[in-house]
């Protein structure tokens, strides 16, 4: 080896060590499979008063495929999806609040102020509840560096 090549790669070499692998972002939207909030109609929320299982009626939006029960929910949708999409993208609301992403689960949710908030567990959803206007304003703050 060359005198160098040898200088070349000691130099390097720190630069490497400290090198961090490049992790993927999360999507925007909580999604698994591709499908968005666990394949639940979102327009459901707010005209069943809770979770309603998507079904075959689908509609793309931000990157996931979102279910409705029927047409006239999808249709709501497409006219206005951010009434609908749940905030922080559907993932847990509490969690972003701690300033961290968490999948949620369809029961545990809250609609405040007409925008439909999930969380992880009824835990989550609990302690969300305690302080819903703070912890809506901790999660605005938080959520513009917690998608990476």
């Amino acid at each position: 080896m060359h005198r160098r090549t040898f200088s070349t790669i000691a130099l390097a070499a720190p630069a490497l060590l400290l090198a961090r692998p490049a992790f993927a972002r999360e999507p925007e939207i909580y999604q698994e499979g591709g499908i968005a909030i666990d394949g639940s109609d979102p327009v459901g929320y707010f005209t069943t008063n809770g979770p309603v299982p998507g079904g075959e009626v689908t509609a793309q939006y931000k990157g996931a495929t979102w279910r409705f029960a029927d047409q006239a929910s999808a249709d709501a949708f497409a006219a206005n999806p951010t009434a609908y999409a749940p905030a922080f993208g559907g993932y847990c609301a509490f969690a972003a609040s701690r300033g961290y992403l968490a999948p949620t689960t369809p029961e545990a949710w809250t609609i405040y102020e007409d925008r439909l908030y999930l969380n992880a567990n009824l835990r989550a959803r609990e302690l969300w509840l305690e302080d819903v206007p703070g912890n809506i304003a901790k999660g605005e703050a938080n959520w513009p560096g917690i998608l990476g």
